[in-house]
């Protein structure tokens, strides 16, 4: 929305300043997007006095003159044919700098003489194409400012531009008068009364106006027009186009720039018709057949499909209804008799209409938001007076067919909810005389939005209303009371500083978090598990996001292989978030999910590439669990997800409490997800976690022995499908107070070791770490312990100790 201030200053009595007035407008929710002062650029320039005139000494078309400005006489060297003694002339002194010709102004030579300045015509100021001659001014006196005399004398070349952002929900502010009454009602000046006059028709309209009987319900449920005989369709006066071009419009005919007037200054699209031009003395608003073909004042010719509302005489179809005239009923310079129309139209229907012909307009602009459906026949009278006034005429009755719709509502204004809502100390008078001041009427407690404003509808725009006239950059920050005295409770649950903690660890092994969506397609949610029913969505943003994720993988695998479609083969990603089971509130839990593609370091001359294995997701796994504060035991079992390797995947528990999951990826999933090159991952339940028995504000005091430990080592000969955990938790349970870690240091295989120990054997090597509690250990003890764990490992692997 585009208007000038002197535009604005005939609807709003005001004193305030431009800058008052910007700040306001974005402070009442009207943004300002632009200002355009043609008076900033012009504001250097003074007016001088030529004392006299001479020829110059060497050109023809040179004259040397003695100008008087502000600092005293100055010689400027001149060409204009105009430039004489006692004209009163705009001065451009050394360092300005001049728009018209992009140049910065300095002291110079021409043909020998110095110049200090210039005096400038009205292109070189960008004032008007006029460059025959140098500016000359009826009257100023010597150094007053140029921009002074402009805003005295011509206010309209000096009038500034302001272009203001106008929400959707906002169609009175399409309307320079609407922009006006938000001002008043800040208190940035008077609302100016707009008086609507009583137009005497001479005679009845030749052209009547009909609404089909499908349309007034919906559509057009009021349309109403008049004729004016003996106009006079020429230039429109040069206050009406100065104002018309400031906003960016060209200037056609008075006729038509008085329709675009309107349609700025007071929201009142119109339309005119030749009246000579229109067949059979009626004008039918209807919906289209389809088909009909339709040529408009932007010189396209669109089809109308069925259902498109248009205007049609006997010969055809004159406008499409609410967003563009007709080329054949447009007025010219030969238009002696007009039929203006004013009308209102559902904004459903233009909007609809406008999009599927892709037409915009600045009437469909204002149709489509909602205008005013009370203004119909005063802005008709309105535009008939200044039809006459400019043009000339003798109007007619008017003819009508419909009648407004009625938009009468009543919401309940609670002055103290206003305050609590707000909060700010609103005053009730203040709030009930907001409201009045943008037009609501008050009947006791309750406020009747005007007819302008369909965008209030219910009691909390009220608040709105009242909220942003009081101005909420008034707003007083203060800081919650507090429930309890004393330090604060942590604020964070066990559950979201468990997540914190996770997410800390994993970025601290080397993962690049990702953040994906909680949607995935219904063939990757049944791969990991899901994909029922409980869990689609009824109304998804693609094909692709049909269901909620079982599980964070997919969104890390669908990544990951597009990393790789474009180079990066290495990957280490993770996620945090929740995975879910089904539809209902508690049906998801927390997982921190990690996934290592390829090599697990860069090409070196030490070997270290190598691939990925399940040992790295292990390894992670535990570090995560470890952080989260998970017993050092554990089981590991093998009932893995079908998702996972078989054969190269465990689950990490406590009894049934499964807590995290490691492995690798199984090679259906990575085909199905185009991934390439070996693939692990891990995801640990962060919930599944169980808290420590005793919770401290800080970490437990470190303990350590005084005592020395004593490493042992074990080779012990099994069978070939013994797995190395079996017998490291068999170690473990020999003597759970001395035994503080089993490792595994060494593995025995291939066909060397089956030579050695026997067909399908091998041979496995542990270190035991034995830390002693009270004293140090003798010879005895430690052999004791020893034979405890050969004892144990034998049972529970059927193997013997290799000699």
């Amino acid at each position: 929305m585009k208007f000038t201030l002197s535009w604005l200053k005939d609807h709003l009595d005001t004193q305030a300043s431009l800058d008052d007035i910007l700040y306001a407008l974005t402070d009442l929710g009207l943004e300002v997007e632009e200002v355009v002062n043609p008076a900033a650029r012009l504001a250097p320039f003074t007016l001088a006095k030529v004392l006299y005139a001479e020829q110059h000494p060497d050109a023809d078309r040179l004259r040397v003159c003695r100008v008087m400005t502000d600092e005293g006489e100055r010689q400027i060297v001149c060409g204009a044919p105009n430039a004489r003694a006692g004209i009163t002339v705009v001065l451009c002194k050394p360092g300005d700098y001049v728009p018209g010709i992009d140049v910065t102004l300095g002291v110079g030579k021409i043909r020998g003489v110095e110049s200090h300045g210039m005096m400038a015509s009205e292109r070189e100021l960008e004032l008007s194409d006029e460059h025959n001659g140098i500016i000359e001014l009826p009257s100023g006196e010597v150094g007053q400012k140029f921009t002074d005399w402009l805003a005295q004398n011509r206010p309209g070349t000096v009038d500034p531009m302001i272009h203001v952002k106008i929400t959707p929900n906002r169609p009175d502010a399409l309307g320079v008068r609407g922009i006006a009454r938000d001002l008043a009602a800040r208190g940035l000046g008077q609302l100016k009364p707009l008086p609507v006059p009583v137009i005497n028709g001479g005679f009845d309209c030749p052209v009547r106006v009909q609404i089909d009987p499908a349309l007034k319900a919906k559509g057009c449920p009021h349309f109403a027009g008049r004729m004016i005989r003996g106009v006079t369709n020429g230039p429109s006066p040069d206050w009406l186009q100065q104002r018309l071009k400031a906003i960016g419009l060209r200037p056609i005919s008075a006729l038509v720039d008085i329709t675009n007037y309107f349609t700025f200054g007071l929201n009142r699209p119109l339309h005119v018709f030749d009246a000579a031009k229109v067949k059979g003395g009626v004008l039918r608003i209807h919906p289209a057949r389809g088909g009909e073909e339709f040529l408009a004042l932007d010189g396209k010719t669109y089809t109308l499909r069925d259902g498109m509302m248009a205007i049609s005489d006997d010969a055809g179809v004159e406008s499409l209804a609410g967003i563009m005239g007709g080329e054949h009923s447009g007025c010219t310079d030969s238009t002696t008799d007009v039929f203006l129309e004013s009308a209102f139209w559902d904004p459903i229907t233009i909007a609809a209409t406008g999009r599927a012909l892709k037409i915009n307009s600045d009437a469909r602009y204002r149709f489509e938001r909602g205008v005013d459906p009370a203004f119909t026949l005063p802005g008709l009278d309105l535009a008939t007076q200044m039809i006459l006034d400019l043009c000339g005429g003798t109007p007619s009755h008017i003819a009508q067919d419909g009648a407004p719709i009625d938009t009468t509502r009543a919401y309940r204004l609670n002055p103290a909810r206003v305050i609590s809502l707000v909060g700010m100390d609103i005053p009730e008078a203040e709030q009930r005389a907001t409201l009045t001041a943008l037009g609501f009427s008050l009947d006791g407690d309750m406020a009747t939005p005007p007819t302008w404003r369909p965008d209030v509808l219910g009691e909390a725009d009220l608040v709105e209303e009242v909220a942003r006239v009081a101005s909420l950059t008034k707003l007083v920050g203060k800081p919650l009371a507090r429930t309890t005295a004393g330090v604060p409770k942590p604020i964070l649950t066990p559950l979201q500083a468990r997540e914190k903690t996770a997410r800390r660890t994993i970025a601290a092994l080397g993962y690049n978090e990702c953040v994906t969506y909680s949607f995935i397609d219904e063939a990757a949610a049944r791969a990991f598990g899901g994909g029922q029913d409980a869990v689609r969505v009824e109304n998804p943003i693609s094909s692709e996001m049909t269901h909620l994720r079982p599980d964070l993988l997919p969104g890390l695998l669908r990544a990951a292989a597009r990393n790789q479609a474009r180079g990066f083969m290495d990957l280490a990603l993770a996620e945090i978030g929740p995975a879910f089971t089904g539809g209902e509130p508690g049906d998801q839990h927390l997982q921190a999910t990690g996934l290592l593609v390829g090599a697990s370091a860069p090409r070196d001359p030490f070997g270290s590439r190598r691939p990925v294995d399940v040992f790295d997701a292990k390894a992670d796994a535990e570090a995560v669990l470890a952080a989260l504060g998970a017993p050092a035991r554990v089981q590991i079992t093998r009932k893995v997800a079908e998702w996972w390797h078989p054969g190269r995947s465990g689950v990490i528990g406590l009894g049934p409490n499964v807590m995290a999951t490691f492995g690798e990826v199984h090679p259906r999933i990575l085909r199905a997800f185009d991934i390439k090159g070996p693939a692990v991952a891990f995801t640990v339940l962060v919930g599944n976690v169980p808290s420590p028995k005793v919770k401290t504000p800080t970490r437990p005091a470190l303990t350590i022995s005084d005592l020395q430990a004593v490493d042992r080592d074990f080779a012990f000969v099994v069978d070939k499908g013994v797995e190395v955990l079996t017998a490291v938790n068999a170690a473990l349970g020999a003597d759970k107070t001395l035994i503080e870690s089993v490792r595994v240091f060494d593995q025995f295989t291939g066909e060397k070791a089956e030579a050695q120990m026997g067909a399908g054997k091998k041979s496995i090597a542990l270190t035991v770490r034995l830390q002693p509690v009270a004293a140090t250990l003798t010879e005895a003890e430690i052999e004791a312990v020893s034979a405890k764990i050969i004892d144990k490992v034998k049972k529970a692997t059927g193997g013997t100790l290799r000699g």
